[in-house]
């Protein structure tokens, strides 16, 4: 399928005199119940509560009010196909699912209802070629980045030399936890480190055959992709046997508030990634206090605002919003379908300047989507938990990862899938 690129016109000319618009609708596939409702609640508090920023401050997008109707997935993906199908007729204009397995499930029929996803930071990998996979977005970075992020980092700890140093994935036994494995076996080869893998079945409540091994290998460092009440256990286990909490590196979905607490101050030193600002010290959760929280107004009861996780939904939202936007510019029109969301997506900007605009300057990387990038930049930083303090700091700066590894198991993926589904090129 060829995209037509259409020249760019005033929204707001276009808007004089025209009928009343549907609202824009963003449909959120939360899941605010089971194991992994401690980071689903906040996620999905974020989100909603910056289309409502927007709707109350600045009238919508493009004049047109936003909706983000919630369905119900408990981070099941039977039900996460059935909340899409409830929902797509709704007008839908791209999702978000919070969920690898839901996203694996929605790609051959998001594509082919024309109807974008974008998953930030989770989901298929492979889907940063946008020569293959045309409506999924995961700018701006995915999981092969956050392998090569940690790996990066303990080069930095160990002067560029990790031959002979003994690394263990501990990971959620699914398709999510066991994303960063083909990066991980590349980069052990190419720096000399001895990789062990280790999985978590769900919902991780017992990890003491997990940590016991680890106690018997004794690794330099343990590499964590938990999700839900499986972080706390596995942080907690890592403090019962004292193992080094600055050795131990969550992927960006095990480093939330919620995952470090209940350690109390023994979690202490624990580091994780992120590929977003940490804490609410932005203009922007200003905003979010005034329109939306005092206002009565919030999705949940305002708690969240600045954690980890809340962060990370605002973040994805703004992604959206921005998209859309664009997506009026480029097609001339206000009302846009979910294809033109599509074209905003895949032309999407954005700068620092534009960040500062949104009173979130320095917040993430800046980057631009292309057809055949849908990953971004793959700039990651690392946080580490202060206990005492009980906040999270950024330690290092937002830097990239090691594309010469990446890009070619991105190919590879992506190439079997193409073969498999019988897809054309989509960048001619």
């Amino acid at each position: 399928m060829t995209f037509k690129r259409v020249a760019a016109a005033s929204v707001a000319a276009l808007m004089v005199g025209s009928p009343v618009m549907a609202d824009l609708v963003f449909p959120s596939l939360s899941y605010r119940t089971g194991p992994f409702a401690a980071g689903g609640i906040p996620y999905a508090d974020g989100f909603a509560d910056y289309f409502t920023l927007l709707n109350e401050r600045d009238g919508g997008i493009g004049g047109v009010a936003v909706q983000t109707p919630e369905c119900e997935t408990a981070y099941n993906t039977e039900k996460g196909v059935e909340c899409y199908e409830a929902t797509k007729g709704e007008g839908a204009l791209a999702y978000n699912p919070l969920s690898t397995g839901i996203t694996y499930q929605l790609i051959p029929k998001a594509t082919a209802d024309d109807i974008p996803l974008y998953t930030p930071g989770y989901g298929r990998t492979s889907a940063a070629n946008g020569d293959v996979f045309s409506h999924v977005f995961n700018f701006p970075a995915n999981y092969w980045n956050g392998a090569s992020a940690a790996i990066n980092h303990v080069l930095d700890l160990n002067g560029g030399d990790l031959n002979g140093k003994k690394i263990v994935l501990l990971h959620f036994n699914g398709a999510y936890g066991k994303e960063p494995i083909p990066t991980l076996t590349k980069l052990g080869e190419k720096h000399g480190f001895d990789l062990t893998t280790i999985p978590i079945d769900y919902p991780g409540q017992e990890q003491k055959a997990q940590w016991l091994q680890i106690r018997r290998e004794k690794p330099d460092y343990v590499l964590f992709w938990g999700w839900g009440v499986m972080n706390q256990v596995a942080i907690q286990e890592a403090a019962n046997i004292r193992y080094p909490m600055d050795q131990f590196i969550g992927v960006w979905w095990s480093g939330a508030e919620h995952d470090v607490k209940p350690a109390g101050e023994k979690a202490t030193g624990y580091k994780a990634m992120t590929f977003h600002g940490v804490g609410s010290d932005y203009p922007v959760f200003g905003d979010l206090q005034k329109y939306v929280v005092d206002a009565g107004k919030a999705a949940g009861d305002g708690s969240n605002v600045g954690t980890v996780i809340y962060n990370r939904g605002v973040y994805a939202a703004m992604m959206l919003a921005e998209a859309a936007a664009k997506a009026q510019e480029i097609h001339g029109v206000a009302d846009i379908t979910s294809g033109q969301m599509r074209d905003g997506l895949e032309q999407l900007e954005i700068t620092n300047a534009r960040m500062a605009e949104l009173g979130m300057e320095g917040f993430g990387p800046e980057f631009k989507v292309s057809c055949a990038n849908h990953g971004g930049p793959g700039a990651i930083a690392i946080q580490q938990w202060d206990g005492a303090a009980g906040k999270w700091s950024l330690i290092t700066d937002f830097s990239g990862s090691d594309m010469d590894v990446i890009q070619p198991l991105i190919d590879a993926d992506s190439a079997a899938y193409a073969a498999e589904n019988k897809i054309e090129p989509q960048c001619n």
